[in-house]
């Protein structure tokens, strides 16, 4: 190669572009950067260099001196990404090597001394794992919110009947806020499994250097420290190549948004006219193009359907993962999309959940009316003659059969006269029509967990205390 190519190449050189005799190709710059992708990892790039900086000073590797120019820096680099005056450059492949680029031409070699003792594979491990256990905690305020609306709702409803269902047939009369109590109860899970990823998140990679360590005399607990980390990777081959905690975290996502979906549906089912338990607010819906009378619930249709794109980033980061062998692989690289969409989208979500809840409006009287379907007291007038001698097997059939004539003629359990009632079994009394109400049907069930309106009060009550 002449001396000009060669100088030509410097100019455009990559951070470890000495070691080779040609550029690489346009088309392979553009497959293989990362940079466009990951900005959002730049505030977090800056506080571990930070950190790693004033530790790399600490221990005598670069000058105080040194360290205050890096701080200069990285506080101008910092401004300049916030107000959208920094310059990103492909050739530079990630947002490491630009900011070190950009050091560099702000301070000279103090920049350069930056990089001792790491290296870009602990370094974007590092970068992650900040920018995710802020992804976690925000996402754990949201899901707090969100539990919250759901109590407060399940409080104003305690006492309000729908059916309960399985198979999607009338089941039992159950009250809406017991329904609700339901997803508060998912969401809690999800939140604690989001704060149990966050322990295993929030450990420094910093200092595994490429792979092996560093032979520079480094502090990693004053570091992690620094960054607020609970501890160090122990083993500097697993500190560079884990993404565990990336799977882990959109594993929770994952069940989190089948949660969102399962609510979704239901929201979406009650607030057809055929059904009409719910309303959304308007600001949730949208129209049609061509039918002027349709209100969509496009908000909880979304939810349900984005749950699948975030499933599947899940099975990416799983298959991505499954083969490779230590330590660092290119392959790594094709973490940060899925992983980036997932927290964005569950954050998204339950920002618009929140609201999207509060704002439900309950139509108690079509909720009440199809409770009234069904038979939904049969179990409690099987559980009656139970409580009167009867097994509770020839209960079953006794209530069964009730139930066939009741369909014959057209009418519901409450409806057939003592003396009708009594053909089925004489243990029948006059007390048997309050068991057959649907209040006496969901006051029934006063135990922890069951649908008594005083249980639902109290258990709405306990978690918007917890929540707040």
């Amino acid at each position: 190669m002449s001396n000009n190519t060669h100088n030509q190449f410097d100019k455009k050189s990559e951070a470890w572009s000495a070691r080779f005799s040609e550029p690489v190709s346009d088309l392979v710059k553009r497959y293989t950067a990362s940079v466009f992708f990951e900005t959002r990892l730049a505030p977090f790039d800056i506080q571990g260099s930070l950190a790693h900086a004033e530790m790399l000073s600490h221990v005598g590797v670069i000058s105080q001196d040194d360290y205050q120019a890096i701080q200069t820096g990285m506080a101008t680099i910092l401004d300049e990404i916030a107000q959208g005056q920094f310059t990103w450059e492909l050739d530079l492949e990630d947002v490491h090597l630009n900011i070190e680029k950009r050091l560099v031409e702000l301070i000279g070699d103090a920049g350069k001394r930056l990089h001792t003792g790491r290296s870009r594979n602990d370094q974007v491990a590092t970068d992650i794992r900040l920018w995710l256990r802020e992804e976690i905690d925000v996402c754990s305020e949201l899901l707090r919110q969100l539990r919250q609306a759901l109590a407060q709702m399940a409080l104003q409803h305690h006492t309000t009947i729908l059916p309960g269902f399985t198979h999607l047939q009338v089941a039992q009369p159950v009250t809406f806020g017991h329904h609700l109590l339901a997803y508060a109860e998912m969401f809690e899970r999800d939140f604690q499994r989001l704060q149990d990823c966050r322990k295993r998140v929030n450990q420094l990679p910093l200092g595994a250097a490429a792979l092996a360590g560093t032979s520079y005399p480094i502090d990693r607990e004053r570091v992690a420290q620094s960054l607020g980390f609970d501890g160090v990777c122990r083993n500097s081959l697993d500190a560079v190549s884990d993404r565990d905690f990336a799977i882990e975290f959109c594993a929770a996502v994952s069940l989190a948004m089948t949660h969102i979906s399962r609510l979704s549906e239901e929201l979406i089912l009650w607030m057809s006219p055929r059904v009409g338990f719910i309303s959304l607010a308007d600001r949730f819906c949208t129209g049609s193009s061509i039918m002027p009378q349709k209100k969509n619930p496009d908000v909880p249709e979304l939810a349900r359907g984005k749950t699948g794109r975030v499933n599947g980033n899940l099975i990416g980061l799983l298959t991505l993962m499954k083969g490779q062998p230590l330590a660092y692989n290119k392959d790594n690289q094709e973490d940060k999309e899925g992983l980036f969409d997932s927290a964005d989208t569950l954050r998204d979500t339950l920002t618009i959940f929140v609201d999207m809840v509060g704002g439900i409006q309950v139509k108690a009287e079509n909720m009440r009316a199809a409770a009234l379907q069904g038979f939904s007291t049969a179990t409690d007038l099987a559980d009656y003659l139970v409580k009167k001698g009867l097994p509770f097997r020839d209960a079953h059939e006794t209530v069964a059969l009730a139930v066939r004539e009741c369909e014959q003629k057209g009418i519901d359990l409450a409806d057939l006269s003592l003396a009708e009632l009594k053909a089925f079994n004489s243990a029948i009394e006059d007390d048997i029509f309050q068991v057959l109400t649907l209040e006496g049907s969901v006051s029934a069930r006063n135990h922890i967990g069951g649908t008594a309106p005083e249980r639902v009060k109290a258990e709405a009550e306990r978690i918007i205390a917890a929540t707040r």
